[in-house]
């Protein structure tokens, strides 16, 4: 299960109003920084065959099978910090970060 906070919720909801078009969100990882791994978040227009799908908050989140290996149990929030805004994965598997906190590994 994959789930997001009301801020998250709200903000998604926002964005994709704005945007004019989409079904939802996709959430995955990619290998990058030095950790290894680093979340990518992005509109989401269609769904493909073998996609993890669930819905949460009115949201519909959508994960590739061997992102939703790292993402499982993950929670989706969205933060203020002074002038700084952004989502914040709340991801039990999640074993160490580096110390610019931008990737992670498991």
């Amino acid at each position: 299960m994959i789930s997001v906070t009301d801020k998250a919720a709200d903000h998604i909801k926002s964005q994709l109003s704005q945007r004019g078009k989409g079904i939802g969100i996709r959430l995955g990882v990619k290998t990058t920084g030095c950790s290894g791994l680093a979340y990518v978040i992005e509109f989401a227009d269609i769904e493909n065959d073998d996609d993890n799908v669930f819905q949460d908050k009115g949201i519909k989140l959508i994960i590739n099978p061997k992102s939703y290996a790292y993402l499982k149990g993950t929670e989706v929030d969205f933060a203020k910090e002074g002038i700084n805004e952004g989502f914040k994965f709340n991801n039990p598997n999640v074993k160490d970060t580096c110390g610019c906190g931008e990737s992670f590994n498991v």
